[in-house]
């Protein structure tokens, strides 16, 4: 769990990165309509959570900036008896007062109230894309528009202790998940039965939810990258690629793993999955402070291409088919993302200057290198036709080089077959 005298340091970094004479306004997230009069569950904005660990509906965090001060204000629901008997308890002004420490909290029936104290400043910092009416509304008496976000994504980028550990918590449980779902016995169920054996891990294991949906895909569904119909057999003899990972607390885990449904790899599944598995070894072998990420990205075009070459999937010189984007037909994504509040971060790959933001401590990232072989591809081999594999980690950057926080999460070929034993 984050402090709130962490959250506090947060507002205090953003207000200092914030220009004179302006006034910052970051919303909580609105309720997503599923059908009719239902909604889906209430999951709180990523932004306005970092900087609150707040997460009721209907709240807004401003910050007030001048030369010789910054205040910040909350806004909450105000306590209602009749919504809380159909919606829940609300913490509400007097008590969210006691817990946040911010210069004034009101309810949020008053922001176009107070907002309107403040349309003498100069610049107005808040999401650009935003559709609330009262910030539309407020955002006409200024000439100067920032966009709000950009600044805290950029904060987002390095995590602190208490992250960690949280992310760390989240993947704990998804090592769990995963290792029953390879003890699993698997021949003759369906993806579906799977997943819900996954995800059941989750939640009784305490995570808020899955950090993302499920990707269960079985023999040639795993060529399909964003696979989340998770709704065929599986079948005696092909390999399953799962792509699951929890959010505990806000803070999500991100791994896939590919197994046999059998418990045993054939050959050829062998040959492309060390393939997969020595690239990605070595991929985070090269990570450390002031490494580029398209860096590690090139490099494992590189030994996937070569690897593919030596297998007779791709014929020719490996420079000349990366040049042609020849391999892409079989890896056709990035090695990896930022990981944090969000599965794929709201953080900034390139800095103000449009350069590439080097590795530093304390950043996540997942490395997740795949082949993808459809089975009606003629061009490759018969015995890896309908083979996709993918397999992926979460790494933080150290001081010196990366800690594999999944690690845990067995991955070779001798491991998973022993595990798999026990079904």
């Amino acid at each position: 769990m984050i402090k709130e005298s962490e959250y506090k340091k947060r507002r205090d970094i953003l207000g200092k990165k914030l220009r004179n004479n302006s006034i910052a306004i970051i919303l909580s997230s609105e309720h997503k309509k599923r059908s009719n009069d239902t909604e889906y569950p209430y999951r709180q904005d990523s932004n306005f959570y970092y900087l609150t660990g707040f997460k009721e509906d209907n709240s807004v965090l401003v910050f007030v900036k001048s030369k010789k001060e910054i205040k910040t204000i909350l806004f909450v629901q105000k306590k209602d008896a009749q919504l809380e008997l159909w919606n829940g308890k609300r913490v509400g002004e007097k008590k969210a007062k006691k817990i946040f420490n911010v210069d004034k909290v009101f309810s949020s029936d008053r922001l176009t109230e107070v907002l309107d104290k403040y349309k003498e400043k100069k610049r107005l910092f808040f999401d650009l894309t935003c559709k609330d009416k009262r910030v539309k509304k407020f955002s006409k008496n200024f000439s100067k528009h920032e966009d709000i976000r950009k600044i805290i994504e950029s904060m987002r980028l390095i995590k602190s202790s208490s992250e960690i550990k949280l992310i760390k918590n989240a993947i704990s449980i998804t090592t769990k998940a995963h290792h029953n779902a390879i003890k699993f016995k698997k021949p003759g169920k369906n993806e579906y039965e799977l997943q819900s054996e996954i995800e059941y891990d989750f939640k009784k294991r305490g995570a808020y939810s899955d950090a993302y949906t499920s990707i269960v895909a079985c023999g040639n569904s795993a060529n399909t990258l964003h696979y989340i119909q998770n709704n065929q057999a599986l079948v005696d003899g092909e390999l399953i690629l799962i792509d699951a990972g929890c959010e505990y607390d806000y803070y999500a885990s991100d791994i896939t793993r590919t197994i046999p449904v059998n418990g045993r790899f054939s050959k050829p599944q062998k040959d492309l999955y060390n393939l997969v598995l020595d690239t990605q070894l070595r991929i985070i072998e090269m990570i450390k402070p002031n490494i580029l990420r398209s860096d590690l990205h090139k490099k494992s075009e590189e030994l996937l291409t070569r690897g593919m070459i030596e297998l007779g999937i791709l014929k020719g010189n490996y420079k000349k088919l990366i040049k042609n984007k020849k391999h892409k037909k079989y890896y056709p994504h990035g090695i990896g993302h930022w990981m944090g509040i969000d599965v794929h971060d709201q953080a900034p790959y390139k800095d103000e200057k449009d350069k590439e933001i080097p590795l530093k401590k304390g950043m996540v990232l997942t490395i997740e290198p795949g082949l993808y072989i459809d089975k009606n591809d003629k061009n490759v081999p018969k015995k890896y036709r309908g083979i996709g594999i993918r397999i992926e980690d979460d790494i933080l950057v150290t001081s010196t080089s990366s800690e594999n926080l999944s690690e845990g999460i067995v991955k070779s070929i001798k491991d998973i077959e022993k595990m798999s034993s026990k079904f």
